[in-house]
């Protein structure tokens, strides 16, 4: 990936929650849960692609629970799947190549969620992969 590649991609990781409204400036509409979000009905989603295979795992998703007093552990071993999940990270990284891809959630915190862990995992991914290497 090209530099200018890299910093655009970098640049266009956006965070929202799915029930909000749809815009045009969301760019490819990626919903990162597992479990399809309660009450929202499939079209009104405006989704582009549903990537289950990028979620947590079950076992570490009911383990968190929302809680946040074990948000950091969380982070620490989502973040530990997602280094094992290669192909769902190169369909995102593929993606952020061609426009800007919204990451969306359905939990009501919007502090400590799947997406915030998967967009910051993701950008130290491309930094690391960006071909430029220092001393």
């Amino acid at each position: 990936m090209s530099f200018a590649n890299m910093t655009r991609a970098i640049s266009d990781i956006r965070i929202k929650r799915v029930y909000d409204l749809p815009e045009a400036s969301d760019g490819v509409r990626v919903l990162v849960d597992r479990l399809w979000p309660r009450g929202l009905r499939k079209e009104d989603a405006a989704l582009t692609l549903w990537l289950k295979d990028i979620a947590p795992s079950a076992e570490l998703r009911k383990w968190f629970g929302h809680d946040p007093g074990r948000w950091l552990e969380f982070k620490r071993r989502y973040s530990e799947e997602l280094s094992r999940n290669e192909p769902a990270i190169s369909c995102l990284e593929d993606l952020l190549k061609q426009r800007r891809v919204t990451l969306l959630y359905a939990a009501h915190d919007t502090e400590h969620n799947n997406a915030l862990v998967l967009a910051s995992f993701l950008q130290d991914h491309l930094k690391s992969n960006d071909g430029c290497h220092t001393p």
